[in-house]
């Protein structure tokens, strides 16, 4: 498959603190269990017409996510921010010719009938236009699935896409259940929403509760629902599951997971963005994540013809998988026999050697080339069980790829440019996406690593 163009050191351009924010915004988010540091995400997005991008972002308070528009060329904020007072997460952002949608979590009004306890937020769809609310829609609570069990969100980590062809928006988001026979447990939903802003029950489509203790999710926009999407779990590992909502479907990997942690395999704590894209103008999609390898499967003790792994290494690569189509593997599916020695040959790697690697994302430039990121950290410590390691980071990678998964020219690294927020197709071509201009460290506790940014940074990709 021939691409036209590679990376050279010049594709990389960078407009440090070009956007001024309006409210001071933490980027650091420590890590579940670890408290290891994270970026905190900040979802951004572009008009279907090319002339309007949004920032989204989560106010230094923790309440409160505010949106700003963006000129599509500088960067720099154009008018001022719309505020969602009540929300808790900047989760997913759809950006439209006449404003956005913004997917975040926020605790119900007072007086609602059989809330979730203790003002634990809910997932929440609103659409602006103008800026003014056209409407709210829940996604959780007592009035959404009450038959499969009532739902809250303590922690989102989920993303939102949009369809034209379809007029549906999907939401894929973590949820816990407060009422029901999940009773206490930590699944995932997806939610899909028809312009007017009503929820639309669609068979083989929505789901109420999905992959166990996701920590890891994707979704990407299809032609019709459902939308192609893919989780990680932690029982076996990662599942395209388009066509199941569940942990089943096509197997992407196994994994060496434990109770509530799969290796921070999908970006982790507020990394569930930019994982899966599509080719444009073809069903075709591309998917990338991070991996320990998988060796020495055994069955599972939970999932009945499903396997367990042990790691292959003690730090984690990156890799990519191709889609033939939203709900098919290009290649050969995952094995799931047991006493196979070795669990991950069908894996496309894209790193090799003893550095750790972490926060993958991916989008497509063209029908035939993708654009890989990652960052990466040297003499990496990895003694917590399938979880985070911490080290020096030693800088951003990007490795432009074609449309069979090859390799295309070299990788570019820099150490002054990260990725915490969605990768952008833009009118002229470019790949771009925001940052916080900041000494990034890998090392440390996330928790004490406050800061009040003021100004968000912004990165480009061009192909030579």
């Amino acid at each position: 498959m021939r691409v036209a163009g590679q990376l050279t050191s010049g594709s990389l351009q960078s407009y440090p603190n070009a956007l001024a924010l309006e409210y001071a915004f933490n980027p650091v988010i420590p890590s579940y269990w670890t408290n290891l540091p994270h970026h905190r995400r900040t979802p951004f997005a572009l008009s279907p017409d090319g002339k309007s991008a949004f920032l989204a972002y989560l106010d230094q308070s923790g309440r409160g996510v505010h949106i700003q528009q963006v000129d599509t060329k500088t960067f720099t904020a154009t008018g001022t921010a719309v505020t969602v007072a009540g929300g808790k997460e900047a989760g997913g952002l759809v950006a439209h010719n006449d404003g956005f949608a913004l997917l975040t979590n926020e605790a119900m009004p007072s007086g609602t009938s059989n809330p979730p306890p203790g003002n634990t937020p809910v997932p929440v769809l609103y659409r602006f236009k103008d800026g003014k609310q056209s409407w709210k829609t829940w996604l959780g609570g007592p009035d959404v699935h009450p038959r499969e069990g009532l739902s809250m969100a303590p922690d989102l980590n989920g993303d939102l896409a949009y369809s034209e062809k379809s007029g549906l928006y999907g939401a894929y988001f973590v949820i816990t259940n407060y009422a029901g026979s999940a009773k206490g447990h930590f699944g995932d939903s997806i939610q899909y929403v028809t312009n007017e802003g009503k929820i639309q029950t669609i068979r083989g489509a929505s789901s109420s509760w999905g992959c166990s203790h996701n920590t890891g999710i994707a979704i990407a926009a299809a032609d019709t629902p459902p939308y192609a999407s893919a989780c990680a779990e932690d029982h076996t590992g990662i599942w395209l599951n388009t066509k199941t909502q569940s942990m089943n479907g096509q197997k992407i990997s196994n994994e060496h997971v434990i109770n509530g942690a799969t290796n921070s395999a999908m970006g982790g704590t507020s990394g569930s963005y930019s994982l899966l894209s599509r080719f444009p103008t073809t069903p075709r999609y591309i998917f990338t994540w991070i991996s320990r390898g998988a060796v020495q499967l055994t069955a599972n003790a939970w999932l009945t013809g499903q396997t367990t792994a042990k790691q292959r290494w003690p730090n984690r690569h990156v890799a990519i998988a191709l889609l033939s189509s939203k709900e098919t593997l290009a290649g050969p599916q995952a094995t799931s026999k047991v006493g196979s020695a070795s669990g991950d040959d069908q894996v496309n790697w894209l790193t090799t050697g003893s550095n750790d690697h972490s926060n993958a994302h991916v989008a497509a430039f063209d029908a035939n080339s993708a654009l890989v990121s990652w960052e990466e950290m040297e003499n990496p410590s990895c003694k917590d069980d399938a979880m985070d390691c911490s080290g020096n980071f030693v800088g951003t990678s990007w490795q432009l790829v074609d449309g069979s998964g090859k390799k295309v020219g070299g990788v570019v690294s820099a150490k002054n440019v990260t990725v915490s927020g969605d990768v952008v197709l833009m009118p002229d071509g470019r790949l771009c996406w925001p940052y916080v201009d900041m000494a990034w460290s890998l090392k440390g506790d996330g928790a004490r690593m406050r800061s009040a940014a003021k100004k968000m940074s912004f990165g480009c990709m061009k192909k030579s």
